[in-house]
């Protein structure tokens, strides 16, 4: 088995912190989540998250007006300079202080953050599509100036339309105007007259007007005007002494005790967006501050608008529930409406046809979440507690989940309803969930009864509960071929049962510590069992006996949480692994618990294959393996510390939360949140697994699609090289390994598809066995992809003709290969019969069609030349009477013609 799995995908959070932002064609938008970021492709409906990951949750970012490059910059001010499209990181960089606000100009060459309260003035670091040289290429960072003129922290960075001045808006109450360079005649200015801390500020389409917006809800309106006159006053025409900026009017958002939380301007329409701290926002016209409309999209404050270059589309931000929405304005419909869980994940599972996974949370939410584009198709909320845990029917889209409001419900996926809904006879808090093969036995155990309770799926009925155990029931499964019941206990013991024989009997295996999970091996021969000591032995099924085992404590150990005493080696909380799961194979078990650690074994040589590092963001208490002794006070560790009374904001002084609750939003220690994982499960194809963490849904894949991988190269393998040798040489053979030698999707598809069909057997023939495997998969890709159904499949014959032997020998090798393969061949097949089956009375009806209009068509041909005899018949015969001349005699072809013809019509 493939042990190289890569982070490929988030899921689960869609919004942390921080600013969002539309990429310049208004298709994408970047959303950061925790310490990475999101792309959300608008139009295709996908998502992708960017492969970097900073040290701490992002804060900021920005975008290039060209869309090539990112910025972002978390809490700490550690920059991330990254190429959106080659999603490769270029430079890192620190601002030394945490970053407020952040703005590149229109053209492209400066870019400006506000660090605390000051303004940096920065050159936007060249690239190869940007026609700079020179200096820049080796100093990407460059300081161009510094403002210090503000007295509190910078907000809001805007730019003018000519990228020659800047606004900024401050707590301070005031909003200044610069320039980038020094202008003749400017000066910098300030704008005052708020009473509270300005949100934004923002120029109109022509720049003669400036719009201020502050938090207790006022719009200002200022432009460069002289100061009214009097009707004492002697005014000059010449005069411009007395010109300045100033306020020609005043409006204010009408929202009762709510405050204003961010705002955004759209210059080419005109528009302003407000959010406000009780989730609703208004859209508003300016100049004459005419109401659009409002609408409340969420149960907390807004923290983040933003609009679109078009301006059509709105995107909104509400961290406290985690939400994401993109609303388009005038339709009144929703383009992007996402919200992660609100809780931590307890649980997930894949479905059998492995393009959705089902996570389950303390929120009391389930959510069905799409592989391939990385959005929630469905929620259900039936569930009144926390869900403990899910599991799908092997056969059909069914899905079991287990809660802690003493229910087990059965969901139907196809129509996404709760079909059927179990009950044990006294108030249960159900931890623990299987499934028979077949779908119709549902057990489920629970943490204050130590009976397990099963029912029957198809009348809902309790059949039996199944004594024995001494303790709460923590885990349970059911063998993969259906014959045997396996559950697990804090009372030290795994008992095997019988559920379907006539005596129940159920065999007990004692381990030496209190059990947290079991996994049963796909061939139903061995069971895998996890305690609270950190072991992990391994039974087998026939005999009741112990195959081997491993100590796990040593490689799951690793991260100090915050208010440990003691060291990340000693400390005994996370030496254990809360969830594991075998792999499709059976040759390999993955193991996830309270640490940032994911191992994976090799199950017949009990030995440590790979660690996946879960996260390295130290916003998580839990992810650094020693603590620095400053941060600890003598009041204890200052991340712990209670600083809310500190704030300037009255709302930010409101302590919400409650004495010793840990979970949901009155949460304390939602601030700090601790780094685990709770569940793991392994894709139907091997090819990916995912681990339901903290920070989200992380899926690692093997088969992650890379921009740029280049094997076996040397110096003469370029693009323009590979399309001589495709089009002056017509050597097909050496220009796809070529292509395929510098792993360009492009050009790898020039190449494939300029071989013609007649050569493909050669090709493939001599072409090397160590491509055989890339060139299966991109075959199988181009068949899903391609409107050239038979070109493809003939490379397939062609491959499976000529390397059969080698395929059937390296079976293990290119399995994911093959399977890629056959889903391919047989999605076309069903394609086209479904194509068929629905154009088969179509092509009836054109061939009737056209049978008719050609019967009708020889028809009144022939009636024109029946006329014709008619008239020569009627003209001929009465002046031939005499010489007694017959009708056939005067024109016998035609008669005859027309006979046949008349006859075969009637």
């Amino acid at each position: 088995m493939k042990t190289d799995f890569k982070f490929s995908n988030l899921l689960g959070t869609v919004y942390c912190q921080g600013n969002l932002l539309f990429s310049p064609d208004g298709t994408h938008l970047f959303s950061p989540v925790g310490n990475r970021v999101t792309v959300f492709n608008l139009v295709e409906n996908k998502s992708y998250t960017l492969p970097f990951s900073h040290r701490k949750n992002v804060s900021r970012i920005g975008l290039t007006p060209q869309g090539n490059i990112l910025l972002s910059i978390d809490e700490d001010g550690h920059a991330i300079l990254t190429n959106v499209p080659r999603r490769v990181v270029l430079y890192h960089f620190s601002f030394k202080a945490p970053v407020t606000a952040l703005s590149f100009s229109p053209s492209g060459r400066h870019f400006v953050v506000g660090v605390g309260r000051k303004i940096e003035v920065w050159h936007v670091p060249s690239t190869p599509d940007s026609g700079a040289q020179g200096e820049l290429e080796f100093a990407p960072f460059v300081r161009h100036h510094t403002h210090t003129q503000h007295f509190d922290d910078v907000r809001h960075i805007e730019w003018s339309s000519d990228s020659r001045f800047f606004l900024s808006a401050s707590k301070d109450l005031t909003a200044r105007i610069w320039s980038l360079n020094a202008e003749e005649g400017f000066t910098p200015t300030v704008l005052s007259g708020h009473r509270q801390g300005v949100i934004g500020a923002w120029f109109s389409k022509d720049q003669e007007t400036i719009y201020t917006v502050s938090k207790d809800g006022a719009v200002f309106d200022w432009q460069y005007i002289s100061r009214p006159l009097r009707d004492d006053d002697m005014h000059d025409d010449d005069d411009d002494s007395d010109m300045r900026w100033r306020i020609t009017n005043k409006h204010y958002f009408m929202q009762n005790s709510a405050t204003l939380r961010c705002a955004a301007f759209h210059p080419e329409s005109n528009l302003l967006v407000a959010g406000f701290s009780h989730g609703i926002f208004g859209l508003y016209e300016m100049p004459d501050f005419n109401m659009i409309h409002t609408l409340s999209i969420s149960q907390n404050e807004i923290d983040f608008v933003t609009i679109n270059k078009t301006g059509e589309w709105l995107a909104f931000g509400a961290s406290k529930l985690g939400q994401l929405l993109v609303w388009e304005w005038q339709s009144e419909s929703y383009i992007l409406k996402q919200q992660g869980h609100f809780d931590a994940m307890n649980s997930l599972e894949y479905a059998p046809d492995g393009q959705r996974i089902v996570t389950t949370a303390d929120d009391g939410k389930i959510k069905v979440w799409d592989v391939e584009s990385g959005f929630c198709i469905v929620t259900f909320t039936e569930h009144t507690s926390g869900v403990t845990a899910c599991e799908f029917a092997k056969k059909g889209s069914v899905l079991f989940t287990s809660s802690l409001d003493g229910s087990i419900r059965a969901w139907d996926l196809i129509r996404y309803r709760n079909f059927r809904t179990f009950t044990a006879p006294e108030r249960l808090s159900f931890s623990c969930l299987a499934v028979d093969p077949s779908g119709e036995i549902v057990a489920a155990g629970s943490v204050d009864s130590f009976d397990i309770h099963v029912w029957s799926v198809q009348t809902g009925q309790l059949l039996d509960r199944l004594s024995g155990h001494e303790g709460p029931v923590s885990s349970l499964a059911f063998a993969p071929n259906g014959g045997l019941l396996v559950s697990g206990s804090w009372d030290r013991t795994a008992r095997i049962w019988s559920i379907f024989d006539r005596t129940q009997t159920s065999e007990p295996l004692s381990l030496q510590s209190d059990i947290l999970d079991i996994a049963f091996r796909p061939d139903s021969l061995q069971i895998a069992i996890s305690t609270l000591d950190g072991q992990l032995s391994f039974w087998s099924v026939s005999e009741a006996e112990q195959v081997s085992g491993l100590d796990g404590r040593r490689d799951v150990s690793g991260g100090r949480k915050i208010g440990d005493r003691r060291t990340a080696a000693n400390v005994s909380g996370t030496k254990c692994y809360s969830t594991i799961r075998y792999s499709t194979d059976g040759s390999c078990l993955l193991a996830g618990g309270n640490s940032k650690y994911i191992c994976l074994y090799s199950v017949t040589t009990m030995v440590l294959l790979k660690k996946f590092t879960v996260s390295v963001n130290l916003s998580l208490s839990g992810t650094q393996e020693f603590l620095n002794s400053k941060l600890l006070t003598e009041a204890g560790p200052a991340e712990l510390l209670d600083d809310q009374g500190e704030a300037s904001d009255f709302e930010s002084r409101i302590d919400r939360s409650l004495p010793g609750s840990k979970r949901g939003d009155p949460s304390a220690r939602k601030r700090m949140a601790e780094v685990r994982v709770n569940g793991v499960a392994f894709s139907p194809n091997g090819s990916a697994f995912c681990a339901a963490s903290t920070e989200g849904l992380l899926i690692y894949s093997i088969d992650s699609a890379v921009q740029f991988d280049p094997f076996d190269l040397n110096m003469e393998i370029t693009p323009a090289s590979t399309l001589a040798v495709l089009q002056q040489e017509k050597n097909y053979l050496k220009a796809l390994v070529m292509a395929f030698r510098l792993n360009e999707a492009r050009l790898i598809q020039r190449v494939f598809q300029a071989i013609p069909h007649k050569d493909i057997g050669l090709v493939v023939e001599q072409f090397p066995i160590v491509y055989v495997a890339r060139l299966l998969r991109y075959v199988a890709a181009q068949t899903e992809q391609s409107p050239h159904v038979e070109f493809c499949l003939l490379w397939i014959k062609a491959l499976v003709d000529k390397h059969g032997a080698w395929l059937t020998a390296n079976r293990a090798k290119v399995d994911i290969e093959l399977r890629v393969v056959a889903r391919a061949v047989s999605k076309m097949k069903d394609e086209i019969r479904r194509l068929a089956d629905e154009n088969v009375y179509m092509v009836d009806y054109l061939l009737g069609q056209a049978g008719d209009k050609k019967t009708d068509a020889s028809a009144a041909q022939k009636s024109l030349e029946w006329t014709a005899t008619d008239q020569l018949k009627a003209e001929a015969l009465p002046s031939s009477a005499g010489n007694e001349l017959s009708w056939d005699d005067v024109m016998p072809d035609q008669v005859s013609q027309g006979e046949e013809e008349w006859i075969g019509l009637d």
